[in-house]
């Protein structure tokens, strides 16, 4: 098969040893820079992962893999901070965005 109708790879166990040393404040800072960097319009999840890494703290996340921040961008959705399109399993094959604001103006019609 393809890899292009391949879901990302899991955290392997040498990964998920690396991401379980990351303190709870060090998350938190991660899902900051990744909610930094989601625009309001759309944008391919991989590019916002790859902009993410390159701007975090290289010593407290170093050896942290992008499927992890994959996985932090689909928490960001599923607790609706951001919107989806695609599948978010497949980074090269999904966009995300802030969710727009509300027009005031609609409620007016």
């Amino acid at each position: 098969m393809d890899d292009d109708y391949r879901d990302d790879a899991e955290l392997t166990a040498e990964q998920r040893a690396i991401v379980s040393r990351l303190t709870p404040d060090d998350i938190a800072d991660i899902d900051a820079i990744l909610f930094g960097l989601v625009p309001e319009r759309w944008r391919k999840v991989a590019y916002v992962v790859g902009k993410a890494m390159s701007a975090s703290d290289p010593v407290r996340t170093a050896g942290v893999p992008d499927v992890f921040y994959a996985e932090r961008i689909r928490h960001l959705v599923r607790v609706g901070m951001i919107e989806s399109a695609g599948n978010l399993r497949r980074m090269r094959y999904s966009e995300v965005r802030k969710r727009p604001k509300p027009d005031p103006n609609a409620l007016l019609h």
